[in-house]
């Protein structure tokens, strides 16, 4: 499943780079991407070479309320699998402060980032060419959980909001800004999504089923584990 999200990741940004000159991304947080993010950065695998990583622009799906260099920010583990080992320049990296005392601010200050980065007007939405996702056994994806409040937002592109887990604190795109992505990959892990996974294939009320992108592509990718508890 790794060297299948590693795939269409590098092929999505030559992709972009060949039509636009830019690949905007939103990367995953958790423990699911890393393995896709260490196949890319693998200086002896296929992707490392093809990717142009210099036109690469990072953005998040979504982090928690920690700082930087907490083992449970999303941006560092990023970094630690994927950024540093690859040439994307610092300026084209734009993290969520997840360690800003106010959540709402922090929400406010990425909307002001995503705005200002693609050039956004009044009501417009930013449009990646790829956004990254996993999905919890519980069915959220991002930090868009079961009963959030969050996921009725439809003008926001930003939100501050709370997961069930610790850290409770999370700062994360809205739906109206995943399901306007060019394509969406969304990685799934192990046995106990799989029950999660069968409820969004049958349309049922999960956040990960409202996942629905309005002119762009939805790819899942499970791995055995998982298919094996879905079917």
């Amino acid at each position: 499943m790794a060297r299948a999200a590693a795939a269409e990741f590098a092929r999505a940004a030559v992709s972009a780079c060949a039509a636009r000159g830019a690949f905007r991304v939103a990367l995953a947080g958790g423990s699911t991407p890393i393995a896709a993010y260490e196949t890319l950065a693998d200086p002896r695998g296929p992707h490392r070479q093809a990717v142009p990583w210099e036109k690469v622009h990072v953005f998040f799906g979504d982090e928690r309320q920690v700082p930087p260099d907490s083992r449970l920010s999303n941006a560092f583990m990023a970094k630690e699998a994927l950024l540093r080992h690859v040439p994307i320049p610092p300026d084209q990296v734009h993290r969520i402060r997840g360690e800003n005392p106010d959540p709402d601010r922090a929400a406010e200050e990425y909307e002001e980032i995503l705005r200002d980065r693609f050039r956004l007007g009044g009501s417009e939405r930013p449009r990646f060419d790829l956004v990254l996702l996993g999905m919890g056994a519980d069915g959220h994806t991002a930090s868009l959980f079961p009963g959030s409040r969050g996921l009725e937002e439809q003008n926001r592109l930003a939100i501050a909001t709370e997961a069930p887990v610790e850290p409770t604190g999370r700062i994360t795109l809205t739906l109206p800004v995943l399901n306007a992505a060019a394509e969406t990959l969304v990685l799934v892990t192990g046995a106990a999504k799989g029950p999660a996974f069968a409820r969004v294939r049958a349309g049922g009320p999960l956040p990960a089923a409202r996942l629905r992108p309005v002119d762009g592509s939805l790819l899942w990718l499970l791995d055995r584990a998982a298919a094996a508890a879905a079917a």
